[in-house]
């Protein structure tokens, strides 16, 4: 739980000038403190590009025709995994559009490999599943679910086309986390129409979840959307917000999304590290798949390991050696029926 008793307002999201840079050091200094210098280094692999959503801030929304669909195979991204990770890595995030399809046929044996085959830590982000699935992936070895609640105001949701209803959602993420998963969460800074309040609703929102981390992206126009033409996000917004979000959750994990390098060409993402970001994700995605993985546009900014610790370094941080599953499992509280022995052993 926190410790701090910060509560968002309008003139943190706004802040400009000294008044940002005041911000952002309490965030930093506030990470450090929990965190000390270390950064997580996880990789993601985007298993399929399959989506059943039609969200319009997505390219991979379902209605998007031009996009070549892929489902790539277990054993690839085993391979990969297993054999040719980065040695800073130490976790991997599995992610695909929201494909039942996939998660069954391609994500549930991935990760019963991996499990098998190394320590990394497990995360997966698939939508909203079942909770049949949930639990097979679970004993199948994956700890983190990353489920991003996108937008507060169940009206702006719909708006949107986001994944089902926002209640629906909400619901998904409380279900995940009484069913033991580490939950992750987040939401879009600058959507078309958004204002200041908009903001701290969703700030407002992410900390009444069970969550034990959340992102804050900025709003790019995705080329094969119904926003294409919309202006993208303020970026010094999105970076207030993450200042914030870690102010209001000192313990938690705040990724720097690769995002920020296209709202702040050069720069987004290390400012991201300056602003209490302490996650950061490589993207293995086999080359042949990635430009099909549409979140935003075909000409993506790949996070490379070189790019990756070149941030980390340039930061004064260093890659954490203890995985994000291992940090996670070390912060739940002990089960009754093994506290009990424990602390008798210990009085004993």
């Amino acid at each position: 739980m926190s410790d701090c008793s910060f509560i968002p307002t309008a003139p943190a999201i706004e802040a400009t000038g000294a008044a940002q840079e005041e911000l952002h050091l309490r965030a930093v200094t506030a990470t450090r403190a929990h965190f000390g210098n270390r950064v997580f280094v996880r990789a993601v692999v985007e298993a399929s590009n399959y989506c059943r959503q039609n969200c319009a801030y997505c390219g991979m929304r379902r209605d998007n025709r031009s996009l070549a669909r892929f489902r790539a195979e277990a054993d690839q991204l085993a391979g990969l995994l297993i054999h040719h990770r980065p040695e800073s890595v130490t976790d991997v995030n599995i992610q695909t559009g929201e494909d039942p399809v996939a998660a069954r046929e391609v994500v549930l044996p991935l990760v019963r490999t991996l499990r098998r085959e190394t320590s990394l830590g497990i995360s997966v982000c698939l939508g909203n599943l079942g909770p049949a699935l949930y639990a097979e992936l679970q004993e199948a070895g994956a700890t983190t679910y990353i489920m991003k609640f996108e937008m507060a105001g169940p009206a702006r949701y719909e708006r949107f086309h986001a994944p089902g209803t926002l209640a629906n959602r909400i619901r998904h993420i409380r279900m995940l986390a009484d069913s033991g998963w580490n939950v992750s969460s987040g939401f879009i800074a600058g959507l078309p129409g958004q204002t200041t309040p908009d903001l701290l609703t969703n700030l407002a929102l992410s900390k009444t979840l069970p969550l034990s981390g959340c992102s804050v992206s900025p709003f790019i126009p995705g080329d094969e959307t119904p926003l294409r033409d919309a202006a993208g996000s303020d970026v010094n917004r999105t970076l207030n917000s993450m200042a914030a979000m870690r102010l209001m959750r000192p313990d938690w994990v705040i990724p720097s999304v690769s995002a920020l390098n296209l709202a702040q060409p050069g720069q987004g993402y290390r400012r991201g590290l300056r602003t209490g970001a302490n996650l950061v994700t490589i993207n293995l995605t086999p080359e042949e798949m990635r430009g099909n993985y549409l979140l935003y546009k075909r000409d993506r900014f790949i996070m490379t390991e070189e790019r990756i610790l070149g941030a980390i370094e340039s930061e004064g941080l260093t890659p954490s050696t203890q995985s994000l599953a291992d940090y996670l499992q070390s912060r739940r509280p002990m089960p009754e029926a093994r506290r009990e022995p424990e602390l008798a052993a210990a009085q004993g």
